[in-house]
């Protein structure tokens, strides 16, 4: 077991490194483009931090662990309704949720629709749910590539602007060097997201699989090794980057990548089904997920109206809704354990 856990260890280590230095790079390669913060983080940066989460969940289903999969993908969703709480500590001078902006109250929605709709494919599977099982992965993307599409019109007007002062940035720079210094750090960002992007496709099949060794080997079910352990490790980098985020006062930034990926966290059931081939991946996961989701809608209604309601004034150390947050996610856990 102590090699299991030297595995794990060094390979939940090498995908922090990563997944943070790929949320760099995605941040480096949208500023460089005249991407808003907003569409930076509930898109780009989503995506890029979810990275380690996707490869673990595919390589747990390509070892025939489908709850270890599913564990990490709604455990993800607790962890990061954590990490929302959790960087209210860090700034002490006003509300964080209060200097997000209202849209992101349309990908909360979003984020809740999708695991509400994960919650129930795993619940319906009597009578004709067999069906509704099995292209229901597919759906969960359709609607996640659908919600993104409202929220890319919902920032076009301040996206076209971003991009006019750009143009214009670079109509008032006599001096070419400037331009090709844009141009190389764009290249080199580039190639860091690709190779950071590597290093996650090799490191996260040797975590699910050390995960899968201890949960044998422990006799702790895998669904709450998922859950815990290896959600925890692959939410490193929405972690890191939202607490930089916050210090940077970029505090779209770091909302946007949590709401948003929990959001890709559900389109991502879509790549474990293909990735699992004993049979849809819904009726092979145990319902026992299902309250791991549905604890995740009820973080998840704290957060948005954490972001709804305006206040200046602060209590105690936190606010009291980031400590119903922190204190959420401890419950979860024991009520899943």
């Amino acid at each position: 077991m102590l090699v299991s856990w030297i595995i794990l260890v060094l390979s939940g280590a090498a995908i922090v490194l990563a997944g943070t230095r790929l949320s760099r790079y995605g941040d480096q390669i949208a500023a460089l483009t005249g991407i808003g913060r907003l569409w930076i983080g509930v898109v780009f940066m989503a995506a890029a931090t979810s990275l380690p989460e996707v490869f673990t969940t595919v390589s747990a289903c390509l070892i025939d662990a489908p709850d270890l999969a599913a564990g990490d993908l709604f455990g993800a969703v607790l962890a990061n309704m954590f990490t929302l709480g959790l960087i209210d500590l860090v700034y002490r001078d006003k509300r964080v949720w209060e200097q997000a902006t209202f849209e992101h109250t349309l990908v909360a929605a979003l984020a809740m629709l999708l695991t509400g709709m994960a919650a129930f494919l795993l619940l319906f599977r009597n009578g004709t749910g067999s069906s509704v099982i099995q292209g229901g992965s597919a759906l969960l993307f359709l609607i996640y590539v659908f919600g993104m599409r409202v929220v890319f019109r919902q920032e076009d007007v301040k996206r076209r602007q971003r991009a006019q002062q750009l143009l214009a940035q670079a109509a008032a720079e006599d001096d070419q060097g400037q331009v090709s210094v844009r141009r190389d750090g764009l290249r080199r960002a580039a190639i860091g997201f690709l190779a950071a992007t590597m290093i996650l496709v090799l490191a996260a099949p040797l975590l699910a699989k050390s995960a899968k060794e201890i949960a044998d080997q422990s006799g702790v079910s895998t669904t709450f090794l998922g859950t815990s352990l290896v959600a925890v490790v692959t939410t490193l980098p929405e972690l890191v980057t939202s607490l930089a985020a916050v210090r940077l006062g970029a505090f779209d930034l770091a909302v946007g990548n949590l709401f948003g990926s929990n959001a890709f966290n559900m389109a991502a059931f879509l790549f474990a089904d293909l990735a699992y081939h004993e049979g849809p991946l819904f009726g092979a996961i145990a319902s026992t997920h299902a309250l791991t989701a549905l604890w995740g809608i009820v973080m998840m209604n704290i957060g948005l109206m954490g972001i709804v309601y305006r206040v200046e004034k602060r209590y105690w150390l936190i606010e009291p809704d980031s400590l119903v947050m922190i204190l959420g996610y401890l419950l979860g856990l024991l009520l899943l354990f």
